[in-house]
């Protein structure tokens, strides 16, 4: 029993940082249509830049909210001069543009940075909580305490703000919100700054675990489309509840079940996506779009 609670409070801390990185693909695909394939990446470089802050003499938490500014800055600077200009093109020439910013941004954090792993001195340290007999991390715990209030706080964004009505008036209806004044382009820049910004969180909270190299994120990304699949690429609250079950269930699997192990965990999770595609391709919280002839 205290096993199974060591492995769920783990799965938690793997799923808060795959149901960050979801939200952020589920943000920038409702709001624009655009599957980012970059986004595990920006969330390493956004680690690297933190990683470089605190080298510099920075203590974390300083670091960790520039990081976010510049991260949310970059996110918006991206959409206005990268993606804006060819949105109302091909779909497959975005997707291929995303791919190539996957490639480019890879390639200039190993440039910077080098291509070892570095170690990342998060802010929790590795030392147990003692409940009731059973050992948690602190790290573990820090993870989930961090995801759930930046899912708290953009969740707040969206319901009582006025910024949060206009990012969802342009993502659900872009012609309709120009009609009552909202600057759809500004919000979807806006958007796309969150969703960096998210990523951002994610891969500084998985950098002390996972080492911090360039291709870091890469795994995770893809356990991240396993999630917001899994939820609904047009459900933000789907996508928080798929990357929290998604980690559960590979820890769980992966601990319990021997053929598994830490091995088809992968394997496992894409196994997962094409089973939700084909039983509900909207996903568990998405709506089904139903096209007249």
């Amino acid at each position: 029993m205290a096993n199974l609670a060591q492995q769920i409070v783990s799965g938690l801390a793997s799923g808060g940082i795959y149901a960050l990185l979801a939200l952020a693909i589920v943000i920038i695909h409702r709001s624009t249509g655009v599957i980012n394939f970059a986004q595990g990446e920006l969330a390493t470089l956004s680690a690297f830049i933190c990683f470089a802050l605190m080298n510099h003499g920075w203590a974390f938490w300083p670091a960790f909210f520039v990081t976010l500014a510049l991260s949310f800055g970059g996110g918006m600077v991206l959409h206005t001069v990268v993606i804006r200009p060819i949105q109302g093109g091909p779909l497959l020439g975005i997707v291929i543009l995303t791919i190539g910013l996957l490639i480019a941004i890879n390639g200039l954090t190993t440039w910077i940075w080098g291509g070892t792993s570095q170690q990342f001195h998060g802010p929790f340290s590795t030392a147990p909580i003692r409940v009731a007999g059973v050992a948690f991390s602190k790290q573990d715990i820090g993870v989930i305490v961090v995801a759930v209030v930046a899912m708290l706080v953009l969740g707040l964004l969206f319901a009582r703000t006025k910024l949060g009505l206009g990012l969802r008036a342009s993502a659900v209806n872009p012609s309709e919100a120009r009609l009552v004044g909202v600057p759809v382009p500004a919000m979807l820049a806006v958007g796309w700054g969150l969703a960096c910004a998210l990523g951002a969180v994610a891969g500084v909270m998985a950098a002390p675990s996972l080492f911090l190299d360039p291709n870091m994120m890469q795994t995770v990304l893809l356990y991240s489309f396993a999630a917001a699949v899994l939820g609904g690429m047009d459900s933000p609250a789907g996508a928080v509840v798929g990357g929290l079950v998604l980690g559960v269930s590979l820890n769980l699997l992966g601990t319990y079940v021997d053929w598994i192990g830490g091995e088809l965990r992968l394997a496992t999770a894409l196994a997962l996506i094409l089973a939700v595609l084909l039983a509900r391709p909207s996903g568990l919280f998405g709506r089904s779009i139903v096209r007249r002839a």
